[in-house]
């Protein structure tokens, strides 16, 4: 369970966050504490970095693609060839979400034609736009994280990306 709620904040934990999980669940429960010297909650950091492993290769083997993409070893699931995906940098995650409930590529393309189409009338109806963009983001994802297109042909097959409403700008403050 204490694997469970750590990944539903966050899948890949630096070992500060387990630091603070361990520390809480020894305060939380005094008797978890352990004898000696150190800390008292030592072996337990190291204990939920390991079942934050075995969670994950458990959500793995049951399809869950984000945790698939980001599995450091090439090849896996069948296949003897090295992983055609580009290693992630360091702090780095290639998210790949899975589909919304009872959504396949097949359907999600449909969204993605309907989207399109709206996008050629005159008249846009931005609530359309935006729903089917909030809906397609996990075939985007896959798209941009398998396939690596250039962003000219990310552009074309999902023009809606270059509206004002979806491009979100990041003001940096302080100073430069």
């Amino acid at each position: 369970k204490i694997a469970e709620a750590v990944f539903a904040v966050k899948a890949y934990p630096h070992p500060e966050e387990i630091e603070t999980v361990a520390s809480a669940l020894v305060l939380k429960h005094p008797c978890l504490t352990e004898p000696g010297k150190g800390k008292g909650f030592d072996g337990w950091k190291m204990s939920i970095k390991y079942k934050l492993g075995n969670y994950r290769s458990k959500l793995r083997s049951a399809g869950c693609h984000e945790v698939g993409v980001n599995r450091k070893r090439g090849g896996g699931d069948g296949e003897d060839k090295k992983s055609t995906l580009k290693r992630a940098k360091r702090g780095e995650v290639n998210y790949l979400p899975d589909h919304p409930a009872g959504q396949t590529d097949d359907t999600l393309e449909e969204e993605r034609l309907i989207l399109v189409e709206e996008l050629k009338k005159k008249t846009k109806n931005e609530t359309l736009i935006s729903q089917k963009m909030s809906l397609t983001f996990s075939l985007r994802r896959k798209e941009i994280v398998e396939v690596v297109p250039m962003v000219s042909e990310v552009l074309e097959r999902w023009p809606a990306m270059s509206l004002p409403n979806e491009v979100k700008v990041t003001v940096l403050t302080g100073s430069i």
